[in-house]
């Protein structure tokens, strides 16, 4: 019990003794106000979250794949995250996935105990290699689930980082590297659905969206590998390939047919008048990386 006790994300805040008498304007302005603190408080960790991008980076790079593991609403965001990055990236399911404890149906439902689970967390990481990367997500720090994935990872040598938002004592063991956000109390006690799971998405976002421009997903900052899988993102990928090739809305179109839906291809085709199978082989002898063709 006291390992909860202790910790400051279940401590009361000051500011919301009494939380029940506020006025909705008033609870809002305290809600935002924390938010935006969290969110100080990520960006002094910017040097760690950099190199957790890094890491990211490189496992995908070497054909490793990215896990995310997290139990409650940090195993959620880790969800949110690994849907997120193929529409918007271009990336396949099994590069970026997530754990949650509980399995599938403890992404709607709360899965009573899940959490408290070490050796599940074990199980789920064990077809993890060298090339790939954990990352556990706790806000508290003490889930075990995530705790039990971390050890388990580590001992079959796997990367692993821990992004939390509770520095306790001897954390630093827990990951090779830990992103410890401090934080502290939120205004309706306990629920770490406030301030840390904003902070916590923040880093997230911030790790995935460097680590896909390191990878040459971006062309200054267009998706240029995104995925035309709805109305809007078939209209944007068109208007990518309008602005980067500087081609009209129809030759855009145009592009964009005989590319088969290949942003990438379609600008190259547009910017350097080559056919799409010089500009998929170009493409590749780079890398991915659109600026590189270009600039070659």
């Amino acid at each position: 019990m006291d390992r909860w006790r202790t910790l400051l994300s279940e401590g009361r805040h000051p500011a919301s003794g009494d939380l029940d008498t506020l006025s909705s304007e008033d609870i809002v302005a305290l809600l935002l106000a924390e938010d935006r603190r969290g969110l100080d408080l990520a960006q002094r960790h910017q040097a760690d979250i950099a190199t957790a991008a890094g890491w990211v980076a490189k496992a995908l790079g070497s054909g490793g794949s990215v896990v995310f593991a997290g139990a409650g609403t940090s195993g959620r965001l880790g969800v949110l995250e690994a849907a997120e990055c193929p529409p918007t990236f271009g990336t396949e399911p099994k590069q970026i996935r997530a754990l949650m404890a509980g399995g599938p149906e403890a992404v709607f439902h709360a899965k009573e105990g899940a959490e408290d689970r070490e050796e599940e967390g074990r199980k789920a990481v064990h077809d993890l290699g060298a090339d790939d990367l954990l990352i556990g997500l706790s806000a508290s720090s003490v889930t075990l689930f995530v705790h039990g994935a971390l050890s388990q990872a580590r001992k079959q040598r796997v990367p692993t980082v821990l992004v939390t938002c509770a520095a306790i004592e001897g954390l630093e063991s827990a990951a090779d590297l830990v992103i410890a956000l401090a934080t502290g109390p939120e205004i309706l006690t306990g629920s770490t659905r406030l301030k840390a799971g904003s902070a916590t998405k923040a880093v997230l976002n911030a790790i995935t969206t460097a680590a896909m421009v390191r990878l040459g997903k971006t062309y200054g900052n267009l998706m240029v590998d995104l995925r035309p899988g709805s109305a809007k993102l078939q209209d944007r990928a068109r208007r990518i390939i309008e602005v980067a090739a500087e081609v009209s809305p129809e030759r855009a179109s145009q592009l964009h047919e005989a590319a088969k839906g290949s942003v990438k291809i379609a600008i190259l085709m547009g910017k350097l008048d080559v056919t799409a199978e010089v500009a998929d082989e170009r493409l590749r002898a780079a890398g991915g990386h659109l600026r590189k063709v270009l600039r070659d």
